[in-house]
């Protein structure tokens, strides 16, 4: 399965579709015999694997993080289609009946209109590829503007995202990936900023609040703090640690 700092998503043709698929354990299945519980995560494991490489899978924990979600699924995969079939393969799995997806955001890539030649990694909007920098946390949520926004002029909204992408580039170790939804969900886009250092997220996003583009954010909750893990780590990470579901697999590969 693919490791970050590979090639692994970027293998996906040009203009990716992305799903963050958020799921919530049923805490009865806590109380299944071991046995059970190692047969679910082996069968989950296998479930997810057979889509490589179709379609890209990574796996992060929120276990003791969020109320509402335990798993995260990071999909990336050529068309809806390869997404909805990686669902349904999870919705047929022996463990299916104790996940519930909380959240699932639909998004794909797209050019920036607001960047042109800067080559910052990781923030020049220019790729239509997602290329994970496979780092310890993301952070993840959808992002609406106010339609306002859409009333400016262009360089007006250009002046606006010049100081919003200053401000970014103070923190080179934020990587942000944004996708867009327009059309395709209820928000307009998906963000999601990988780091090893959250105290830079926290700055980085308090330095944002006082940028005058702000004052067009319409909603920009919730926001999901996830730790990368292999999926049986992850699985593990949901309770019974240690009845892991099968040999373990390189650490963030899925």
């Amino acid at each position: 399965m693919t490791e970050p700092g590979r090639d692994g998503m970027q293998e996906i043709a040009s203009g990716q579709f992305v799903q963050y698929a958020f799921y919530k354990l049923d805490p009865s299945w806590r109380l299944l015999p071991a046995e059970a519980r190692v047969e679910h995560k082996a069968g989950l494991v296998r479930t997810v694997e057979q889509f490589d490489p179709r379609v890209s899978v990574r796996s992060y924990t929120l276990a003791g993080l969020r109320a509402d979600a335990d798993l995260l699924l990071w999909v990336v995969a050529p068309s809806p289609v390869e997404i909805q079939e990686l669902g349904t393969a999870i919705l047929s799995t022996a463990m299916a009946p104790y996940l519930r997806q909380s959240y699932a955001y639909l998004a794909m890539t797209k050019r920036s209109i607001y960047i042109s030649n800067h080559r910052h990694e990781g923030q020049d909007g220019t790729r239509l590829q997602i290329a994970p920098a496979g780092a310890r946390y993301l952070f993840v949520y959808p992002f609406v503007k106010t339609r306002a926004w859409y009333q400016l002029s262009m360089d007006e909204r250009q002046r606006m995202m010049t100081e919003h992408i200053r401000i970014g580039h103070k923190y080179p170790t934020v990587k942000l990936n944004t996708t867009y939804s327009f059309g395709l969900d209820d928000q307009e886009f998906v963000v999601a900023f990988e780091t090893d250092e959250p105290s830079d997220f926290v700055d980085l996003v308090m330095e944002l609040r006082g940028a005058e583009s702000s004052l067009y954010t319409l909603r920009d909750t919730p926001i999901f703090t996830c730790i990368a893990m292999s999926l049986p780590d992850a699985l593990d990470s949901l309770g019974g640690a240690g009845a892991g579901a099968g040999s373990r697999q390189p650490a963030f590969a899925v």
